[in-house]
């Protein structure tokens, strides 16, 4: 093995097809996300052909030896962003691990994270310096009679309340218009150059972004995707994928976050979420599902999968951190 230094570096707009070869030696198959071209574009290359190509580069004796794919928070020049592929050489794991944390220096990122990390990698995480923790998930039932979808030991249905209203937005120009600056103390900081591309020109699947209004004041923003399952009679669930706005407005969204619910027939609501505390989860009318509690609450829904799915993530700046699973690469199809 060679002794000779690392040299780390972003990637050129035009190493699309270099960063595939090096994924498909390394990597062990075709990665979806590499080898399908709108994916591809959507989540690194989001200023077009001629921009910057979101990956970067450990080099030894001028060849590649590790790799990193990531994705923008918004359109910042410090930006905060999510590790979407990793991977290194067979041999060469301590180069990637260097590259990853050179990353944040490469893109001048803020804030650097990591959504479905494999859970036996969490102590490494966490000895890197990392915070490394598992993702909560949150759920609120419909009041039905029997559930389909969803295995339930406890019928708890929570009280929802709040005066706070979701208005429906048809397009870009519509949550363009409504004007809102997220908190720039929030991590990551999500800005509308990344809500309307995430959520309106997304490939493949529909998302319901929703203003939060009170008293004719803009509160926040919340994303919805209603899945209709199949081989249940079209039993329909609802994912609360992102909410951009202070925890307190969450509580003032039980009624209408339930409205949504019973509108759409659908069995539950789910979140997966770090950051908000349970309680505010709770006070929105949402139960807390706790690793062995017996209710199952059904991650993969097309056809439903009957077992729950735990995911896990590293942050390397823990304080007002922030994650939902629409975060980075996940919330996609089941890609082949």
């Amino acid at each position: 093995m060679s002794t000779s230094p690392l040299t780390f570096r972003l990637a050129r707009p035009d190493e699309g097809p270099a960063v595939a070869a090096f994924l498909d030696a390394h990597w062990g198959e075709k990665h979806p996300l590499v080898h399908l071209p709108d994916f591809f574009d959507f989540y690194y290359r989001p200023f077009g052909p001629d921009g910057p190509l979101q990956f970067a580069f450990a080099e030894q004796d001028g060849a590649p030896v590790a790799i990193v794919g990531y994705i923008r928070a918004n359109a910042l020049e410090t930006p905060d962003i999510w590790v979407s592929i990793w991977c290194a050489v067979k041999g060469h794991n301590g180069s990637g691990l260097e590259l990853m944390a050179a990353l944040p220096g490469l893109t001048n990122a803020r804030v650097m994270a990591c959504n479905n990390i494999r859970p036996r990698t969490m102590a490494f995480y966490t000895f890197l310096g990392y915070t490394a923790e598992r993702l909560p998930h949150y759920y609120r039932l419909a009041d039905k009679a029997s559930y389909a979808v969803a295995r339930v030991v406890r019928r708890d249905i929570l009280p929802a309340g709040g005066s706070a209203v979701l208005r429906l937005l048809p397009d870009e120009d519509a949550l363009r218009k409504c004007g809102y600056t997220p908190d720039p103390a929030r991590r990551p900081y999500k800005d509308l150059w990344y809500l309307a591309r995430r959520y309106f020109h997304y490939p493949h699947f529909k998302y319901d972004v929703w203003a939060a209004q009170e008293n004719g004041k803009l509160l926040a923003y919340v994303v919805t995707r209603t899945v209709c399952t199949q081989d249940t009679g079209c039993a329909a669930v609802v994912r609360l994928v992102d909410f951009i706005g202070e925890d307190a407005v969450l509580p003032r969204l039980g009624a209408a976050l339930d409205a949504i619910l019973n509108h759409a027939g659908a069995e539950y609501m789910d979140c997966y979420n770090a950051g908000i505390p349970a309680d505010v989860w709770l006070a929105a009318g949402f139960t807390e599902r706790i690793e062995g509690d017996g209710c199952i609450i059904p991650n993969y829904l097309t056809p439903p999968l009957h077992e729950n799915t735990e995911y896990y993530y590293f942050t390397n700046k823990p304080e007002n951190f922030v994650m939902f699973k629409a975060d980075g690469d996940q919330d996609r199809p089941n890609l082949k």
